[in-house]
């Protein structure tokens, strides 16, 4: 990375539940300050994303930045907000941007026409490849919860039953001849789960 050119990271994953550690890693092999990495932990369907807004915000401010993605996909999965997004970043903030997985896609080795011309299609391709493979994920899902529908299938958490075990357990601890931490213990439950099941034997006792 040049010294002189203000280096900024931009990373993302799709839920709060994704691990964005190996993007951390790469940026952070570049000596991206910290304080210049944006992390956003949500959907590329767009580009809404409080982090990404804020980065952009500070590239107009700071013409002739360099804007580091770990990959194409990160930047977003729309293909037509992807290359609107990449020629508003190049023109109007005036950055370049590196695509860490993807050499031809670095703004600074491209300058002239034919470089522009060969960066451009690998653009256009990636992110088309970003859309398509959002769609078949959304595909997938929909399928997968169709499928579940059809077998009668429950989705999401799996219901809990009052068993017999938890019958005796409870019925210990209505008695004072146990605590109810105890009770927990024996029946191999969790609090929230516990006291869901209490109330409803109390229910179904009167």
């Amino acid at each position: 990375m040049e010294n002189k050119q203000k280096v900024y990271g931009y990373i993302r994953v799709s839920s709060k539940d994704q691990n964005e550690g190996r993007q951390i890693k790469a940026m952070k092999e570049l000596r991206i300050l910290e304080e210049r990495i944006f992390i956003d932990k949500q959907s590329g369907k767009d580009f809404n994303r409080a982090e990404y807004q804020t980065l952009k915000r500070m590239l107009k401010d700071s013409p002739g930045s360099l804007l580091v993605i770990h990959s194409i996909d990160r930047l977003g999965r729309n293909y037509k907000e992807i290359t609107n997004e990449w020629r508003e970043l190049t023109t109007e903030c005036q950055a370049d941007i590196k695509v860490l997985d993807m050499d031809l896609l670095d703004t600074r080795l491209h300058k002239d026409l034919l470089g522009t011309f060969v960066a451009d299609l690998v653009l256009q391709i990636l992110s088309y490849n970003a859309e398509n493979e959002r769609n078949n994920i959304k595909k997938r899902q929909a399928e997968g919860i169709a499928i579940a529908k059809a077998q009668n299938k429950h989705l999401g958490r799996p219901k809990v039953e009052i068993t017999n075990e938890f019958i005796t357990e409870f019925t210990k601890w209505k008695n004072g001849e146990q605590t109810a931490t105890q009770a927990m213990i024996n029946s191999n439950m969790k609090r929230n789960t516990f006291y869901k099941l209490a109330k409803q034997m109390e229910l179904e006792r009167k």
